[in-house]
């Protein structure tokens, strides 16, 4: 492989990366599905979703919950390409969100951030381009937590 194609493949990863954040705080996060292999995994500390479905389903509450305004911050994305069709990445995240129910399109508070953490993900080249095959969320820090 040639120092172009890495770069392609990295580059494609990465934007992965930015849509899925883009998609999450811009109420289409029901898109999120199309970013991952049929058989994909979705995990955090909460929750797993497997399978487009199940992930497809937990993204469209999130969508539903117009109430919350998110904004995840992502930055300094390193993605290791394993060969032609095989990759993985980190991306650091640092996720502020507030929920208001009764004024929805008001500014927020805004004091600590909700969670620190990353992104550990793995990717594959479909047919239809890159995807994640799997994306956990590694919390460091999270606002409320007890030491």
């Amino acid at each position: 492989m040639n120092d172009m194609d890495r770069m392609l493949i990295e580059r494609a990863c990465e934007r992965l990366m930015i849509e899925y954040c883009h998609f999450v705080d811009h109420g289409e996060a029901s898109r999120i599905a199309g970013q991952f292999t049929d058989d994909g995994v979705w995990t955090s500390p909460e929750n797993t979703m497997s399978g487009k479905a199940e992930i497809e389903a937990g993204f469209r509450r999130r969508e539903a919950a117009t109430h919350r305004r998110s904004r995840h911050v992502c930055s300094t994305a390193l993605v290791d390409v394993i060969d032609e069709n095989n990759a993985t990445g980190v991306v650091y995240l640092t996720l502020h969100r507030h929920d208001d129910k009764d004024r929805p399109e008001r500014v927020r508070p805004s004091d600590v951030p909700d969670i620190v953490g990353e992104y550990r993900d793995t990717f594959v080249r479909t047919d239809a381009g890159w995807r994640f095959s799997r994306r956990e969320i590694a919390v460091d820090f999270a606002r409320g937590a007890k030491p």
